[in-house]
Order: structure tokens, then C-alpha cells, then sequence
């Protein structure tokens, strides 16, 4: 959701620098191969737990290819380790919401999703459009490829969508798996509801096959209960919940940060990003973060799987962009 700030930002720092201004030396790091390996880190740990968790990544889809190339050699470790991948604005929002995409950017990224899908990784699409014909041809051009998506109205991600009346593609079967899926709701932000319960029946009245949330609602998190609930479509179908969960910046209002961060942050706590307040990069392949995201029982994951969700979808994963 955060990813295009970076190459505007990075131009912004190139030009007020000078020569006498000194690049930060991250030494050897292979940035993309430590984003790699910390997913599959993630996928290891939670399937350890339990099996079926789904894992996927928003995003950063040149990770595909050992040299993030369109006709590279795909990085089996890595595709092995993921059951699906998400990518917005594939045919509407690159630019600006509610336009479509260039088609340069849109086969760009195709080519990638392509090689995911062949390497049986399911595709989640997230446009960003409100115009009714727009939603309408962002779900055609998605089941024309085989991918599963969404149309949302609102880049906030704020609420469920009142067009098409029915989600596309609506059925009522039991979805166990991505690859049985046919349609999936994107609601990340609760800001609307002013309950719990409330955002829980809402979800509950809709029928899509998987639904994207965050785990936390005002900051106390989801019980296995409340998940259990989201669990069953309105027409008795059962689904999958997928948590959202940020691995590439540090967020001040989450569980883990500590006070004393805000006025001196740890090394691995880099700069705030600027278009989203409170969201810090980190430098991801340390030890100190990858320790807060898994592997301890207060760990982000451990909660996520604790409450009984399906799987987890994981963003800023294009985080490498930034330190390259």
C-alpha cells in the first residue's frame, strides 16, 4: 500500500544532496534476498504451528525472479514458501485512483504474476476504482487471467463495497485453500464502526470467500471467537480470514512499540515515511525486528496465529526498494 512514495522520496534526498553528504553503508546486505528470506522464515514458523496457514505477500513482485528480472530464473526457496501473492493497482490506481493503469506498468507486473501462477502461487489483484463500468472491467480483465481480486472504491480500504451487489463470482461453497477462492474482501481500516461486534456482524452479512482484515480492532486484538464468526459466509459457506501484518516499516501504534522509541529510536528504526505518519522503516533482515514479527510467544505472528486466523498477508514486502 506504501510503496510508491519510495523512488519520489529517494529522488527528493538525491537532490539535496551534496557531494560532501555521506551515503548510509549497510555493508554487504543483498537487500532483496534478505526480504526473501525473512518471508520464508515467516512460512517456516507458521506452518511449524500449523499447516495450512496461508502466506501472502503484497507487492514487491520482482522477489519472483532470482534477479528480479521479467525472464528470470525463478526463486524456487521463495515461491515454495508462499501460497499466494497480492499486488494493487494492476489495472486501475498506478497513477491515480479510479484511472487505469498504463499498460507498460500493467504488463510489467503481469509478467511476474504470470510466473507466480505457474509455479501454482495463487494471484490476489486490489484496484482502486468507483465508477461502476470501471469495477465492472477490473473484474473481467482479473477472471480473463485467473486472478482472484478486488475492486475497492477507496484506497483507505474503509468499507465494504455497496457495487457489485453480490460479490463477483459469489458461490457458496467451502473455501479451505486460495486455490478454491473466487472472490476476497479487502477492509484494513474499521474506522466506520464504532464496535467490535458491529464490524464482526457486518463482515458476517457478505458472502466473499476470503476476507483480509487486520487483526486488531481499536487495538485489542481479534479472539479465536470473533475470527471463528468471520469464518462462515452469511449464506453458510465457510471461508478464510487472513490477518494483515506489516513486515518492511515499524508502526507506532502497534503492540510493540516502545515509548521511548518515539524520542530515540533503536538502529534498525530508520526514517518515518512520509505520506503514512507513524510508519518507520526498518532494516528488516535485523534480528531485533524479525524477533518482534515471529518466533516468540509475543511475537506479531504468534498473536495472529493464537487467535485462530488462516493466514497472514504480509506488506511493504517491495521494502527493498527503499534501501536500494
Amino acid at each position: 500500500m506504501k510503496a510508491k512514495v519510495y523512488l519520489f522520496v529517494g529522488i527528493l534526498l538525491c537532490l539535496g544532496c551534496s557531494e560532501d553528504d555521506e551515503t548510509p553503508d549497510y555493508g554487504d546486505v543483498d537487500f532483496r534476498q534478505e526480504m526473501r528470506d525473512f518471508v520464508i522464515g515467516i512460512n517456516q514458523y507458521a506452518k511449524a504451528e500449523s499447516t495450512n496457514f496461508i502466506v501472502i505477500p503484497q507487492n514487491g513482485q520482482e522477489l519472483v525472479t532470482l534477479n528480479g528480472e521479467e525472464d528470470g530464473t525463478p526463486a524456487t526457496l521463495y515461491l515454495n514458501a508462499i501460497d499466494g501473492v497480492g499486488r494493487e493497482d494492476l489495472f486501475y490506481g498506478y497513477d491515480d485512483d479510479n484511472v487505469a493503469t498504463p499498460t507498460s506498468e500493467k504488463d510489467y507486473m503481469v509478467s511476474f504474476l504470470d510466473i507466480c501462477e505457474a509455479n501454482n502461487v495463487d494471484v490476489l489483484t486490489t484496484d482502486y476504482c468507483w465508477t461502476e463500468s470501471k469495477m465492472d472491467d477490473s473484474y473481467a480483465q482479473n477472471v480473463a487471467k485467473a486472478y482472484i481480486s478486488f475492486a475497492a472504491p477507496d484506497r483507505e480500504l474503509n468499507i465494504i463495497p455497496d457495487y457489485p451487489a453480490l460479490p463477483n463470482n459469489v458461490n457458496s461453497n467451502d473455501i479451505s485453500s486460495l486455490s478454491g477462492a473466487k472472490n476476497f474482501l479487502y477492509l484494513l481500516n474499521p474506522e466506520a464502526y464504532t464496535a467490535k461486534q458491529e464490524f464482526i456482524d457486518a463482515i458476517s452479512e457478505t458472502n466473499y470467500d476470503v476476507i483480509i482484515i487486520d487483526c486488531f480492532f481499536n487495538e485489542v486484538i481479534l479472539t479465536e471467537s470473533d475470527v471463528a464468526q468471520l469464518n462462515v459466509k452469511k449464506n453458510g459457506g465457510s471461508r478464510l480470514v487472513i490477518s494483515y501484518m506489516s513486515i518492511g516499516e515499524a508502526e507506532d501504534y502497534r503492540f510493540y512499540w516502545q515509548t521511548e522509541w518515539s524520542s530515540s529510536h533503536p538502529d534498525w528504526i530508520e526514517a518515518e515515511n512520509p505520506d503514512w505518519e507513524g510508519n518507520f522503516k526498518v532494516k528488516y533482515w535485523e534480528t531485533e525486528w524479525q524477533n518482534i514479527i515471529f518466533g516468540s510467544t509475543n511475537s506479531y505472528l504468534d498473536k495472529i496465529l493464537n487467535s485462530g486466523f488462516d493466514g497472514v498477508y504480509l506488506d511493504i514486502i517491495d521494502a527493498f526498494e527503499y534501501f536500494e
